[in-house]
């Protein structure tokens, strides 16, 4: 196993906007809001009845400062656990990307990983408060999980989504806000945050002036049914609004969304968090506010309680020239600071720890041996089989030679995903297989192809190559601030970069901490060969490269963790001067430069290598890298974050041609966050699963289930479609035509399929209760494993409604779902309830009524009609529903 990033450097990783303080002494005077046995709203109208305007203003931004007169000491609300807790200084364990856990179609081990993420988040941070530290990145306010709807596979941040349906997306949700916010009567454990409210997937870079527009129907049928699950039900703490504008309002100032719908008629009681400079965006690009004091009473009149940025431009630093301005009063800020407040108080935070029981959780929870344990189940529940022709899989464990290729056999960071953390054992498929197989049979590795070109990259070591005045490696420089300004504070000589710093207490030099500082590197590079090269470079926050003074590489805008090369050829011994310039302002510091060997793909010599395997594994797919939020991608097929294409990459497709022209028989293991179109794949191979970004554990999980140690029974959350041409325009917010539910023509994987290794047969569906308007039915089928395996069985509920004049009506929708596993020859009755409001349909004016008629309700392995439930998997009854019309609230 590799160790995720070496700890080396004496870098620090910081977490605050604001420099770390010891806490805030306690005053002298005792204050009621201090007293732990007084109500929580006495506490709050006391706490704040004690603040200035400026002081309310300032608790109003994520990153609020200590007031130190009343012993409130600092906090930052920015904290991230998509997937396992993110983006702290400390090891985590990390869970498969939240588009994996979707596909475990399990809510139990949903709320088992949250559960421990929670855990694991609890006691990070009681640990950073021993500390003294209250930065980034270091709270209990977690802003997850993003429950939008994954409408079109081009969108690059579906990966962080539960995929395209409604209705599974608001379970798995639920599951986590449940797993989350603990259930003590008083104390909430952590607080999760629906995001993104409303209407948002894309596109990524023009998200901050774009605009939805879409009929009541689809808002209400598609967009907002998961929020209401999370906001109503769930009772989720915290809300995050969006970038774009919905109807012509930017989603933080919107009258329908906010006030009418969020406010008016779900109550909801939690906070609500702007994006991360989303306000700058009221008068910056959406132009619906003529300057930020406008914007900034516009935003909290709407419900926006706190602002997220991510600079030192706040647009509710305006907000004490928006009271005067008699824009807004000071008591409806004060609404906004007591919501604020009242989340702080249930967390605790203003209590002795030994009163929140949640307080008590050990450090020696993060990456217990089953929070591991749990990262391996999800990761094996994630795995879809897509195709197993003439029963290829699974492998035998003594098979004489298998070769494994591809650009993410032995990728660490792709199946971390995004807004992950880093854990300290990560298995690569690679290492699985290696693990897995016995010794008498050979392992050959060969990489083939990247992601999108028909260039591999081996890594060279260039330290020995690296020297500046004679001496050995870089000379490194560090200055005070972020601009490479003044006096340098050290000056010394190292002999490499690659650094990930832990240790938040650390200093970049004596009396220099590591957070708004810069530095700048200088070497003279010697090539020991002729030769095509990659230098590569992976910073947070910001870098630029310098190659004979020309500039090659530059990200001295960034912010966040990224990854760039520059290709060059070089001639044995003639010297290149390099210069690296860096700064750091909060948060991580990571720094790593490298080197690499550009090789060209040579199939005569990759075909010599794999002819004689017994089998061939090809690891392939698309990265977290080129999938994402606003990236700066320069690579065929991705436009800033979002794709133009949905299809495999062609070099990767053109090397599994070579290699089934070898005769031998290629399996094709998928990572990816998305939908991948691979129609020549589906056509030709035998086998083909899709692991996603299975986390810490993806090797080992892909290798169980190749190897026949784990029965797969993931199923897909998306539709795997053809090609993007079967779509709509990605900008095209209407859901005519989108996912499952709208889409009329032929996919090649369809939402809810998932093959195994065994058998099921599905009989004996039945209605429990008699169909009446407005009661709950309950309906049963039976469930056998009629094969030789033990496995487990994804059980899929639709609900199919007639059409009519009124209003449009899903092609079918999915409204139940149960993960069980039967033994050989095993059967089991498998029971659902349908709520009145899961056999209601949205009427023309887009208002949800059940209504008298005949309502089809289907069982099986996977949709309705579908060729995966095909030949027995799925059962059909009708529901005749009697009684009067009733309107569902």
């Amino acid at each position: 196993m590799k160790l995720a990033t070496a700890l080396l450097g004496l870098f620090l990783l910081t977490s605050g906007a604001q420099p770390s303080a010891p806490p805030a002494s306690k005053p002298t005077a005792e204050f009621p809001f201090q007293n732990p046995d007084l109500p929580i709203d006495q506490r709050v109208d006391d706490l704040v009845g004690r603040l200035t305007l400026p002081e309310k203003v300032s608790q109003m931004l994520n990153a609020s400062p200590a007031i130190d007169r009343l012993g409130i000491p600092a906090y930052n609300w920015w904290n991230e656990a998509l997937h396992g807790v993110a983006r702290t200084s400390m090891k985590t364990t990390v869970f498969p990307q939240a588009i994996g856990m979707a596909a475990t179609f399990d809510k139990d081990a949903m709320l088992t990983m949250a559960t421990m993420t929670s855990d694991e988040a609890r006691a990070v941070h009681q640990e950073y408060v021993r500390r003294g530290e209250r930065g980034i990145y270091q709270g209990l306010t977690f802003w997850t999980p993003n429950i939008n709807i994954f409408r079109d596979p081009r969108w690059g941040r579906g990966q962080e989504t539960y995929g395209e349906d409604p209705y599974l997306t608001g379970q798995l949700g639920s599951a986590l806000v449940k797993g989350f916010q603990g259930d003590d009567p008083k104390y909430l454990k952590i607080t999760a945050c629906a995001k993104h409210f409303a209407v948002h997937s894309g596109p990524e870079p023009s998200r901050h002036e774009f605009n939805a527009q879409i009929s009541d129907y689809d808002l209400w049928d598609t967009y907002l049914p998961a929020f209401r699950d999370l906001i109503v039900d769930a009772k989720v703490a915290g809300v995050m609004c969006a970038y774009n504008a919905y109807a012509g309002q930017p989603c933080c100032g919107s009258d329908k969304l906010m006030n009418d719908i969020l406010y008016g008629q779900w109550k909801f009681k939690g906070y609500v968090t702007s994006d991360c400079d989303g306000l700058n965006d009221f008068w910056q690009h959406h132009k619906t506010d003529p300057d930020a004091a406008t914007a900034a009473a516009n935003a909290v009149l709407h419900g926006t309680d706190l602002e997220c940025a991510t600079g030192k431009l706040f647009t509710y630093n305006s907000l004490l020239e928006s009271v005067q301005k008699k824009l807004i009063s000071e008591q409806q800020l004060t609404t906004s600071v007591k919501r604020l407040f009242k989340i702080r108080f249930q967390l605790g935070m203003f209590d002795p720890v030994e009163r929140v029981k949640y307080a008590q959780i050990p450090m020696s929870v993060v990456e217990s041996t089953p929070h591991q344990a749990h990262a391996l189940r999800m990761a094996r529940e994630s795995v879809v089989l897509l195709k197993n022709e003439k029963n290829t899989l699974p492998l035998r464990k003594n098979l004489k030679k298998i070769a494994v290729l591809g650009p993410n056999a032995d990728r660490e960071d792709v199946q971390l995903g995004n807004y992950n953390g880093f854990a300290t054992n990560i298995v690569t498929p690679l290492e699985g297989i290696r693990a897995k197989v016995g010794q008498g049979t050979e392992v050959v590795y060969i990489q083939g192809v990247d992601y999108a070109s028909n260039t591999v990259y081996e890594p060279l070591d260039l330290t020995k190559n690296l020297a500046y005045d004679g001496q050995p490696g870089f000379k490194a420089e560090y200055f005070k601030g972020t601009n490479l300004e003044g006096p340098a504070v050290v000056t010394r000589q190292e002999a490499g970069l690659d650094r990930y710093l832990a240790n938040v207490k650390m200093e970049v030099a004596p009396g220099l901490p590591a957070e708004n500082f810069s530095a700048r590197y200088q070497a003279t590079f010697t090539p020991a060969a002729t030769e095509e090269l990659a230098l590569q470079i992976s910073g947070d926050d910001a870098y630029r490269l310098f190659v004979d003074d020309k500039l090659v590489i530059d990200v001295w805008k960034g912010r966040g963790f990224s990854t760039n090369q520059h290709v060059l050829n070089v001639t044995a011994g003639q010297k290149l001067n390099l210069r690296l310039e860096y700064y750091q302002v909060d948060r991580r510091t990571i720094l790593k430069f490298t080197g690499a060997k550009v090789v060209p793909m040579n199939a005569a010599n990759i075909l010599a290598k794999v002819g004689d395997a017994d089998a061939i594994v090809f690891v392939g797919g698309i990265s977290p890298k080129l999938e994402g939020e606003e990236m700066n991608v320069k690579v065929p097929g991705f436009s800033g974050g979002d794709r133009t294409t949905i299809g495999l990459p062609q070099v990767q497709t053109d090397l599994l041609k070579v290699l089934h022209s070898s005769g031998r028989p290629v399996v094709l293991a998928l990572m990816t966050g998305s939908a991948l179109a691979t129609p020549w794949e589906a056509q030709n191979l035998p086998a083909i699963l899709n692991t996603w970004y299975g986390g810490q554990a993806a090797g080992t999980a892909l290798a169980d289930v190749l190897f026949g140690d784990y029965n797969p029974a993931g199923r897909l959350p998306v539709t795997f479609y053809k090609s993007e041409t079967q779509l709509p325009a990605f900008d095209n917010y209407s859901m005519d035509g989108r996912t499952y539910r709208y889409f009329t023509g032929e996919p090649l994987f369809p939402f809810g399929h998932g093959l195994s290794y065994t058998t099921f047969k599905y009989s004996n569906l039945k209605v429990l209760s008699k169909p009446v308007t407005g009661q709950p039915i309950r309906v049963s089928v039976d469930v056998q494993n009629t094969g030789t395996r033990a496995g487990d069985e994804v059980v899929q509920l639709y609900v199919r409604h007639s059409g009519g004049a009124q209003a449009r009506v899903a092609r079918h929708a999915l409204e139940g779902f149960r993960r069980i596993n039967l033994a050989p020859g095993a059967k089991q009755t498998v029971a659902f309830t349908l709520t009145p409001r899961q056999l209601s349909r949205l009427n023309a004016q887009a208002k949800r009524v059940e209504m008298p008629g005949t309502v089809q309700v289907f069982v099986g392995g996977g949709q309705p009609l579908a060729p995966a439930v095909a030949a027995g998997r799925v059962q059909k009854t009708n529901l005749a529903l009697t009684g009067a019309q009733v309107a569902i609230n």
